[in-house]
């Protein structure tokens, strides 16, 4: 009898690693950076990826920012250094809607992420060991400080428009709030201007799956043998995440109570898995083999702490002072950041333009990746808004 296939066991952190290869992407060294809820991150480095080219006043630069678990891979195949295709290859490229033959685009990998930038699986500087435990918290505001330095090191004084969704739409915000003459107009899609009590308690909950595994050995775990990391709580965390980003009329289209092939859930002895089931285990299999479990802790904990009104006065402050044109976009479907979110931050902020746009799509969340067609005309928009 042949033997059922086994994959190998993922590596104890599933984050680039310096010597694997570079692929697109390329560093910056931004120096040392204070943080919002107080000390200082060391020799921060930067991992980022460029399209087009900058023209003669710069000021053709766009900012792409990823979500949670995004990269700077924006658009382009998988290959060497790059474990998927482009999140957004549907709209950034030569001749779509961010046209790379027109604009100069900047996507960098997250302060805190694990593809290149610093993060908990990255090099301590005076040690020979990754951050680990000792990585400090983060804010979204740290992580757009260290974007801007970015920025002054591509020679980009002000960018024409800076577009993300869900985590990506809160640095879009935070951009605008905190660098209004560096921003020409912001795209503010499937995100929130703070978060509420039912986001921070699902991502608490992620977050609390991660830290429970044994694996995770108190955050220091990177030297850990392959299949010994904290991939159960990863695996976990994500399953709960992956829900939130979906719909249950979708789910419940795509698999109802149907078994996965081959297996039977009402089995008395061996009990199989629902195709759901199988198509969680999928996704879970998927991260833990490109994500670091330290990054998916730091970077959620910067979602729960995130406020644009954060040392602002409020949120509702913070967003009445904003003057860079916002196009804001909800997903009608979104569950994870509801239509109510994205209201709000139109109701507060004057310079929302156009009152609020919604995106129809029966994929919840995840529409902000693939309502491609709805969300092009509202990223040529944004750039025609911040056009000098």
């Amino acid at each position: 009898m042949a033997r059922a296939f086994r994959p190998a066991p993922p590596p104890a952190s599933g984050g680039w690693r310096e010597g694997d290869p570079a692929g697109h992407r390329r560093f910056a060294d931004v120096g040392d950076l204070p943080l919002q809820l107080g000390g200082l991150l060391p020799q921060v480095r930067l991992a980022y990826e460029t399209w087009g080219t900058l023209n003669a006043d710069a000021s053709n630069a766009v900012l792409v920012e990823h979500a949670l678990t995004g990269d700077t891979h924006v658009t382009g195949e998988a290959g060497p250094g790059h474990p998927t295709a482009g999140w957004w290859s549907a709209l950034v490229g030569p001749g779509k809607a961010l046209d790379t033959d027109e604009w100069f685009v900047v996507a960098a990998n997250v302060v805190g992420g694990c593809q290149g930038s610093t993060g908990p699986s990255s090099h301590r500087p005076g040690t020979t060991r990754p951050w680990g435990s000792a990585f400090p918290r983060l804010t979204v505001a740290d992580q757009v400080a260290a974007e801007a330095r970015l920025a002054d090191h591509l020679g980009v004084a002000r960018f024409a428009a800076v577009l993300g969704g869900s985590m990506g739409g809160m640095r879009s915000l935070e951009w605008a709030a905190a660098h209004p003459g560096r921003v020409g107009a912001a795209l503010v899609l499937a995100s929130a201007a703070a978060a509420t009590a039912d986001q921070i308690g699902g991502q608490s909950a992620q977050i609390t799956a991660i830290v429970s595994d044994p694996g995770w050995r108190g955050g220091d775990y990177h030297s850990a043998p392959d299949g010994q990391g904290p991939h159960t709580g990863l695996g976990l965390a994500r399953r709960l995440a992956h829900l939130s980003y979906r719909t249950a009329a979708e789910l419940d289209l795509r698999f109802g109570r149907e078994a996965q092939f081959g297996e039977d859930p009402l089995s008395p002895t061996e009990p199989g898995r629902y195709a759901v089931q199988s198509y969680l285990d999928h996704h879970a299999d998927k991260l833990v083999r490109r994500f670091d479990a330290g990054s998916y802790v730091a970077l959620t904990d910067a979602m729960n702490t995130w406020d644009v009104g954060l040392g602002r006065g409020g949120t509702d402050v913070a967003l009445a002072a904003i003057t860079t044109p916002l196009v804001v976009v909800a997903v009608d479907s979104d569950r994870l950041y509801p239509v109510a979110d994205s209201r709000r931050i139109v109701e507060a902020a004057p310079a929302a333009v156009g009152g609020l746009r919604v995106v129809r799509s029966t994929s919840g969340h995840d529409g902000f990746l693939l309502e491609a067609d709805q969300i092009a005309p509202l990223v040529a928009e944004t750039l025609a808004l911040g056009r000098r």
